[in-house]
């Protein structure tokens, strides 16, 4: 399961990425927002990163206008590994090499398009395993 949310500047790319999940037939949990009324992002970069910390989802997609005020909010809980994508490699090597386990795209630098072929590298790019990558992983969560 993803637990997915946006203030009202991502919206639109979460609706479009809901959608894409939707096709997948992928599971996931809206966290919000529910519409383009001004919100604080902090509340959603919360209700994903909980979601994602106590295990009730596997993973997380954030998105504000940016990515960067949302990504700093979730990368403030224990476990969690933001990153903010903007391109498909990125998007690989946060996976391979990080083990990242919330994605954060901003709204209003990528498209649709672009955003849905990030989701899908980083959902489908499984964590390389390699020691020197388990050791510096440990070191960020101590």
């Amino acid at each position: 399961m993803i637990a997915i949310g946006s203030d009202h500047g991502g919206y639109d790319l979460k609706v479009t990425v809901m959608k894409h999940l939707d096709e997948l037939g992928v599971e996931y949990k809206d966290m919000g927002c529910h519409d383009k009324s001004s919100v604080d992002y902090p509340v959603y970069g919360k209700a994903v990163a909980k979601a994602v910390q106590s295990g009730e989802c596997d993973k997380g997609i954030v998105i504000c206008t940016t990515g960067i005020g949302i990504s700093i909010v979730a990368n403030k809980f224990k476990g969690i590994r933001c990153a903010l994508c903007a391109d498909v490699t990125t998007a690989s090597l946060t996976r391979l090499h990080n083990d990242a386990n919330v994605l954060a795209m901003g709204g209003g630098i990528i498209g649709p398009n672009l955003a849905v072929n990030i989701v899908d590298t980083f959902l489908n790019t499984e964590f390389s395993g390699e020691e020197k990558h388990c050791r510096r992983i440990s070191q960020i969560e101590e």
